[in-house]
């Protein structure tokens, strides 16, 4: 994209570019733990304008996130083949009309909390918004191979923006789920950068693989997924869910356990993209069982995990 279209309108945009810059099926996966940790927040049902707005309100303030790593990116982004089609890396989007698109979701996000669900969840979002799009997108990631380990936290948070939209409280449940994907994070990401090492390594970003080689990445997506397990297990023994989320957390973590096996063995060239793309089922399918848990086996939690 040259100097001069960035500060000129793109002639044939499509809403279908301002859509792909919210990194769609990565918001709909955060708004899957937003409501889990919506439901999870009480023995009732949530209210459905809490449902509709908080949501609404969370997937605007993350797509404007996701819609500024897309400007900030757009160079590296047009330097690697997963990324390279993007709508700024392709000039399709120009960086005023990307700017424009991201001041008025995130905006529109945080007001929408603020007034319509309450103040703590809209800080909370804005929060995300900065430490994402700017702190590790800008910084983070260029800077350090612990970058997501670190800039993970920011993505862990939408399980904590569920729990508060509904309490307006931070409690010891909303955060016990942060943890979660906190601890899901870093072997998620490091089979994808595995997989990608090459790319990375192009545009001379420090990812794990890059930085200390792809053998010392395998081990520690290992140590981390171990770690993982052991995280899941803690709702199960604080009294925060019963015995079919316990069953269902460790039989998913032993999924995960094998695929991280599998790469470290390093025999199945396609095993980092099988990892990657089973992490992402795990997360689903971990947070599914742990609202059905909720509802068909529920127990008195709630007053136990709010601070005294």
């Amino acid at each position: 994209m040259s100097e001069a279209n960035s500060y000129t309108l793109a002639p044939n945009i499509s809403w279908r570019d301002y859509l792909e810059m919210c990194k769609p099926k990565v918001v709909l996966l955060m708004l899957l733990c937003s409501i889990v940790g919506m439901f999870l927040a009480t023995p009732g049902m949530v209210p459905w304008d809490i449902l509709l707005f908080g949501n609404l309100g969370i997937a605007l303030v993350a797509g404007s996130a996701a819609a500024l790593n897309h400007l900030l990116d757009s160079k590296i982004d047009a330097d690697m083949a997963r990324t390279r089609s993007r709508p700024v890396a392709q000039g399709r989007v120009t960086n005023v009309q990307g700017a424009v698109f991201v001041g008025i979701t995130g905006i529109l996000g945080f007001v929408l909390l603020y007034g319509l669900i309450n103040p703590l969840t809209a800080w909370l979002n804005l929060a995300s918004w900065v430490g994402y799009g700017v702190i590790y997108t800008a910084y983070l990631k260029r800077a350090t191979s612990q970058n997501i380990v670190i800039g993970g936290l920011f993505g862990a948070a939408p399980p904590l923006f569920g729990w508060t939209a509904v309490t307006n409280s931070i409690d010891g449940g909303g955060l016990l789920l942060v943890l979660i994907i906190f601890a899901w994070t870093p072997p998620h990401f490091w089979a994808l950068a595995i997989d990608r090492v090459d790319e990375y390594r192009k545009v001379d970003i420090p990812m794990l693989p890059v930085t200390h080689g792809e053998e010392y990445t395998k081990l520690h997506i290992l140590l981390y997924t171990i770690v993982m397990i052991v995280v899941t297990i803690l709702p199960y023994l604080i009294g925060m869910s019963n015995l079919f989320y316990l069953v269902s957390a460790l039989a998913l973590g032993g999924g995960f356990l094998y695929w991280s096996l599998v790469l470290l063995k390093g025999t199945n060239r396609r095993a980092p993209r099988e990892t990657f793309r089973y992490s992402i089922v795990y997360l689903m399918l971990l947070f599914l069982a742990l609202l059905i848990d909720h509802y068909a086996f529920p127990v008195d939690y709630i007053l136990l995990l709010k601070p005294v």
